[in-house]
């Protein structure tokens, strides 16, 4: 099957070839002779009607310091002039984001967009769990200072988050004789008017946090991450380690429960966070993972993305057709 693909991602010539996910991905179309095209969200456009991508064609290439080849940039109609498109910028999930979604989301009905935009868009990562509460450590979600308070006297030892951060940025750890909320919830409130997201601390986090791949609701594998000594934050980006792991009984039963949701939402690529076998996260902007679990595993989840696309356009083009 040959596609057009446009991957709305982060400058292609920055990438970790060694691990960032969207190089993989493109890496495997290629492969399959797939077309290439990468744009930025800034290249995005809507006029008349007519949702269009300033883009560059590429090749990709396994070389540090040259991870991109490109043809001179066009402008493409993103309902007709390509197949699929790859929403894959990083994060923050902010009214940009946001716009981006809405963009997309006008030709998603010609133009098959993973994941979802509408899906994407109704599901920040750290809201979309909030929907499972009893696989969750204990969650707090406030501007409250009062609700904070009791939360933190109840269970001692917490971690305080952005609710809308990304990469294990600005994730603290607070035990019962830190002094430092106060300020911590200063810097967090008066910046903006968002909530915090306020979590019970699970010590098994010395042990890794489990990132599992689920592609289309299903789970495919797995990478545990660990944090360095002495650190909370087990993010690969801020310094965890990846080490080879197996499925446990407990995230099957998380991938139960969530798969059949993020399917419905169509949010094709998944990456979901867990610790000690409770749900922490759920990525769905721009999941990571797929090149470390390939390495450890021998996994190739960029594979299986691909052959759901191809089931996913053969059945679109059955129900145009019938």
């Amino acid at each position: 099957m040959t596609l057009r693909i446009a991957i709305q991602m982060d400058p292609l010539e920055r990438v970790n070839i060694d691990g960032d996910t969207s190089f993989a991905l493109a890496e495997t179309a290629q492969a399959r002779g797939y077309g290439l095209f990468v744009y930025g969200p800034g290249d995005l456009a809507w006029t008349e009607g007519r949702v269009t991508a300033r883009a560059r064609p590429a090749r990709v290439q396994r070389v540090r310091e040259t991870p991109g080849l490109f043809g001179e940039p066009v402008t493409l109609d993103l309902k007709n002039d390509v197949d699929v498109i790859l929403m894959r910028q990083d994060p923050p999930f902010d009214m940009g984001y946001i716009t981006a979604c809405h963009l997309l989301e006008e030709v998603s009905a010609e133009t098959l967009v993973l994941n979802d935009p509408a899906g994407v868009r109704s599901s920040p990562e750290k809201i979309f769990p909030l929907m499972f509460p009893d696989i969750m450590p204990p969650t707090l979600v406030t501007r409250d200072r009062a609700v904070i308070d009791a939360f933190r006297a109840k269970h001692h030892d917490i971690i305080v988050k952005p609710l809308y951060g990304h990469g294990g940025a600005g994730v603290f750890r607070l035990t019962e004789a830190d002094s430092n909320l106060d300020s911590l919830l200063e810097l967090f409130l008066g910046r903006s008017g968002e909530p915090v997201m306020v979590q019970a601390f699970l010590p098994a986090v010395s042990e890794g946090d489990k990132r599992v791949i689920l592609i289309d609701g299903e789970p495919v594998g797995a990478i545990n991450r660990r944090p360095k000594a002495g650190q909370v934050r087990s993010n690969l980006v801020v310094g965890g380690t990846a080490e080879a792991t197996e499925l446990s009984d407990a995230d099957k039963l998380i991938c139960a429960r969530i798969g059949p949701e993020l399917k419905r939402r169509g949010l094709v690529l998944t990456g979901i966070d867990v610790i000690g076998g409770r749900l922490t996260e759920v990525n769905v902007t721009s999941p990571t993972g797929l090149q470390a679990l390939k390495r450890l595993s021998g996994i190739d989840a960029t594979a299986k993305f691909w052959d759901v696309v191809e089931t996913k356009l053969a059945a679109r083009s059955l129900e145009r057709h019938a």
